[in-house]
């Protein structure tokens, strides 16, 4: 086990501006790819492309059913599919992954518009506003309260009950991520409890398809239910928020982009792709390795955890040439890792590229311009990137 007398490489807990960590972890990248950190018990970062991709791929010799977040946020029960590994994970995706597909995720696309729509329209009268706080810390919850096919009434409290966990677990306070994770367990037992007294359809609704599921003959456990539904419930709600906020600030920043992508939407996927890349919302996904691990001349004992830092290995320069710059139509741009790889890559890819594509036209769309005015906010781990972003739109 790693003791006190090993090196802090970098501390996760540093003050931190827009970008700044990106660039200690360029540092990290060329000087320590295999960092450590004695933050939150001790942590090891591996923040190389090849390293990341691989650890993220193999699934006997890095799991996720031991921790699979940096900081450890699971202390309410085991929540499939990520908390547990392959084939135990299998049959929980198999129940999800049809209801994420690219037609049914793109079947979401005008209400999504109308959302976005809704949203913007009280920015738009008074000429800007917070575009985290008041856009998209709202839009994915609504996106997916129309995927997850959620009463009115949960769906009005999931808002303040989703925010209420993630600033838990940015606060790093056990006690609070606990008592906010108990809040959302008792939201998935509503659900469940609703889907049995009034079965739905299993090929459009998630919860009925966990209910119909089936493993080696037998349903799957309740409290695995119970436990995916909780996972579920945030999973899809934190990422969107951080990187509308992000990219928000790049086009702030970058007029002649803005301008150009106004100009000229069918530029928007290509972008939308790039800036996956730029403004990875993660850093803190972990896995634990089976066996030591040896790389770049350290090893990492058996048994301790791993964050992958999918923001630093997205700009990883011996991948992405020229990494911290937009580049439009890169050749290799299907090649990020915003989304993950393996096993656990993310169920949600397609809803969430349609929610984030559709957010960044009407906003545009809808504007003649936007610029900062004020500093962004910037998310602690497990998240990277803008959590608040003031814009004043032009008249």
């Amino acid at each position: 086990m790693t003791d006190a007398s090993t090196p802090q490489d970098f501390d996760p807990l540093s003050p931190e501006t827009f970008g700044s960590a990106l660039q200690d972890y360029a540092r990290l990248r060329r000087d320590c790819p295999v960092a450590y950190s004695h933050t939150w018990g001790g942590f090891w970062a591996l923040t190389r492309y090849d390293d990341v991709k691989r650890a993220a791929s193999d699934a006997k010799t890095y799991i996720t059913s031991k921790q699979n977040v940096v900081p450890k946020v699971a202390f309410t029960g085991r929540r499939p599919p990520l908390h547990l590994d392959p084939p135990e994970h299998t049959p929980y995706r198999r129940a999800l992954n049809p209801l994420l597909s690219l037609e049914r995720s793109e079947a979401l696309e005008g209400k999504t518009r109308q959302l976005v729509s809704d949203l913007l329209a009280p920015m738009i009268a008074k000429g800007g506003g917070d575009i985290c706080e008041e856009f998209s810390s709202h839009l994915p919850v609504k996106v997916f309260g129309a995927w997850m096919r959620m009463p009115d009434d949960l769906l009005s409290v999931l808002h303040e009950a989703g925010q209420a966990f993630i600033m838990a677990v940015r606060s790093g306070v056990p006690d609070a991520m606990k008592e906010t994770s108990l809040r959302l367990y008792d939201m998935a037992r509503e659900l469940i409890a609703r889907r049995k007294a009034d079965p739905q359809d299993p090929e459009w609704d998630p919860t009925s398809a966990l209910l119909a599921a089936t493993y080696e003959g037998a349903p799957l456990p309740d409290e695995m239910i119970l436990g995916t539904v909780r996972q579920v419930l945030v999973v899809g709600i934190v990422a969107p928020t951080v990187l509308v906020g992000s990219i928000a600030v790049h086009l702030s920043r970058d007029r002649d982009l803005q301008a150009r992508l106004r100009a000229d939407p069918s530029l928007m996927p290509a972008a939308l792709e790039e800036f996956l890349r730029l403004y990875s919302p993660y850093r803190g996904f972990a896995r634990t390795a089976t066996c030591p691990v040896h790389l770049h001349g350290r090893t990492i004992p058996a048994g301790e955890p791993i964050a992958l830092v999918y923001a630093a290995a997205n700009r990883d320069e011996t991948v992405f040439p020229n990494g911290d710059e937009f580049i439009m139509d890169r050749p290799n741009i299907a090649e990020h890792l915003a989304f993950g790889r393996g096993p656990h890559n993310c169920p949600g890819i397609h809803l969430g590229r349609m929610q984030v594509r559709i957010a960044l036209e009407e906003l545009l769309g809808q504007t003649k311009g936007f610029a900062l005015a004020g500093q962004p906010v910037v998310a602690n781990f497990p998240e990277i990137g803008a959590i608040s972003v003031p814009l004043m739109f032009e008249a």
